[in-house]
């Protein structure tokens, strides 16, 4: 009777724990999939931009952000007045946008996002934590919802074949707009090649997380698993940590988060069923 106790138990803890891990992977994808639409709208609304704007000297910078649903690029001037307002009410096509090049003021919202990007690209340029690499650039993602306020930052550069992951960072501001926390979400940059010198093209990757405070694929991460998704093969993605192993399936949109120790406990079921099969 007392192993039938200890079973239920152990069967309630592992139900427990993936029921846990299922929500902290749903909030990780809707946090990364509102990155991806933000990001999507910055690079198609950056051309569309740029290919009906002329005098480049008055540019102050821009930030994308959803509003109603629709997704929204603002350039605004270095006298911080909205020079450009780019809409993407169906799909990120640069023929369907719709493109406003009304001078104006930031709406309330709009004001939000402008104060804190531009807070975090202050912070970028006094604190060492950011680190810089040759031929990249940090692009800020400000992000305000379920009532909480941060930018991303992601690396960006210019190489068709490469898609970087890490070398990330999250700004939390409180409601003053006043940073309260900032940290890095990798250790490090992760390359990873869209087509391989030996292989081709590849058909899934694989980075590790060191970080105590992100054992879990990250929102960037799927951020840009998204943005690369058309460029690549890759059917599915994972990221591994000592305790967590993250499984993203690029078909589906779909993460899942499972217990190192489960992985391991599989393979090594399948092992002993299929001895044949090892090497």
């Amino acid at each position: 009777m007392k192993k039938l106790y200890n079973l239920f138990f152990l069967f309630l803890a592992i139900s427990l724990s993936a029921q846990n891990l299922e929500k902290i992977a749903k909030e990780i994808t809707d946090e990364g999939i509102t990155l991806y639409r933000s990001e999507m709208a910055s690079w198609y609304g950056t051309d569309v931009f740029l290919a009906n704007y002329q005098n480049r000297e008055n540019i102050g910078g821009y930030f994308s952000y959803i509003d109603e649903g629709v997704p929204k690029c603002i350039f605004f001037s270095k006298a911080n007045q909205v020079i450009g307002t780019i809409a993407f009410p169906t799909n990120y096509k640069p023929q369907n946008a719709n493109l406003d090049l009304t001078e104006r003021k930031f709406t309330d919202i709009e004001n939000e996002y402008a104060t804190i990007r531009s807070k975090a690209l202050e912070r970028i340029k006094s604190d060492s934590i950011f680190k810089h690499y040759n031929n990249t650039n940090f692009n800020l993602v400000p992000i305000i919802r379920n009532n909480s306020k941060k930018v991303y930052i992601l690396t960006g550069h210019n190489d068709n074949n490469l898609v970087l992951f890490g070398n990330d960072y999250l700004i939390d501001f409180d409601k003053k707009n006043e940073i309260k926390k900032v940290q890095r979400l990798h250790k490090s940059l992760i390359t990873q090649k869209i087509v391989d010198d030996e292989v081709g093209k590849t058909v899934s990757g694989v980075h590790s997380h060191v970080l105590e405070d992100w054992p879990y694929m990250t929102p960037t991460d799927i951020c840009t698993l998204m943005l690369y998704q058309n460029l690549t093969n890759w059917e599915s993605y994972n990221v591994v940590n000592k305790k967590y192993f993250s499984i993203w399936n690029s078909k589906t949109n779909n993460l899942t988060i499972m217990l190192t120790d489960v992985i391991k406990k599989i393979n090594e079921d399948q092992e002993k069923r299929h001895p044949e099969n090892q090497d």
